[in-house]
């Protein structure tokens, strides 16, 4: 078994998920909202820190900067990383105060949120007046030709559900949905952009092995013998998308940015 599988889901995270996806949202977020020195900085969903460890360097010397997570494992992971506060709590209840933030960014979290309008909420309720929010969320799945093709073939290997469960962070993958949730959470000046990043792996086994210790799609739904199908298939069904370094293909995110 390889060490991307035998790491835990938090471990995965950080050391796949980061450096192939996640960390070059994070100075996007940062610049969207406005992060300056000094600033007061609230990264809602924020993993094992990816986006915070960007907005605590535009912050910086004089800012500060939180992290709030639900899951234990993942702050685990990210208080490894000094100069931060890290919090566990939820997004539909953020133990802060009222506007006590100049600042609120979240990174590809809200997919996951119980509550979404109530977490919207939330985030306008944290920041001062003048404060911005940017919410990241995956873009559309049909707009990202490296995943759309992988979960076709799960389709196609596995049946609808296991391929559903793939799909599920793209759910949010449409300006107008999440322009709706904006206006049910009634924020001001509300907006929402696409931006598209790079999916990169080392590998198209790489990428495999780091969707089957992922416990937010791949987790625990298919036995060994089935993800060495699905590593075979894969190799065929994702070659187009190899590059001289691994695999790389286009993803993007909608970003919803807002105001108080």
């Amino acid at each position: 078994m390889d060490t991307v599988t035998k790491a835990g889901p938090a471990e995965v995270y950080e050391r796949a998920f980061v450096p192939a996806l996640f960390a070059q949202w994070g100075p996007v977020l940062a610049e969207l909202a406005a992060v300056a020195p000094g600033k007061r900085v609230l990264d809602v969903g924020c993993g094992t820190g990816a986006a915070t460890i960007a907005a605590a360097s535009r912050a910086a010397p004089d800012g500060r900067v939180i992290g709030l997570d639900p899951n234990p494992e993942m702050l685990a992971v990210a208080r490894r990383k000094p100069g931060i506060e890290w919090v566990e709590g939820r997004a539909e209840a953020l133990p802060f105060p009222d506007a006590t933030q100049d600042a609120v960014i979240s990174q590809f979290a809200m997919m996951f949120f119980e509550n979404r309008v109530a977490a919207l909420k939330e985030m306008a309720r944290v920041l001062s007046p003048g404060g911005r929010m940017a919410v990241a969320v995956c873009g559309a799945l049909t707009a990202s030709p490296g995943y759309h093709a992988l979960v076709g073939l799960l389709d196609r290997l596995f049946g609808r559900d296991i391929g559903d469960a793939f799909r599920s962070p793209f759910v949010l993958g449409n300006a107008a949905a999440l322009e709706a949730l904006a206006d049910e959470a009634e924020l001001k000046a509300a907006s929402v952009a696409e931006r598209v990043g790079t999916v990169r792996f080392g590998s198209i086994a790489d990428l495999v092995a780091t969707e089957r210790a992922c416990v937010w799609t791949l987790g625990g739904l298919l036995d060994d013998d089935q993800f060495a199908c699905l590593r075979d298939a894969a190799e065929r069904e994702l070659a187009p998308f190899k590059t001289e370094n691994g695999i790389a293909f286009d993803m993007p995110a909608l970003i919803l940015t807002a105001r108080v």
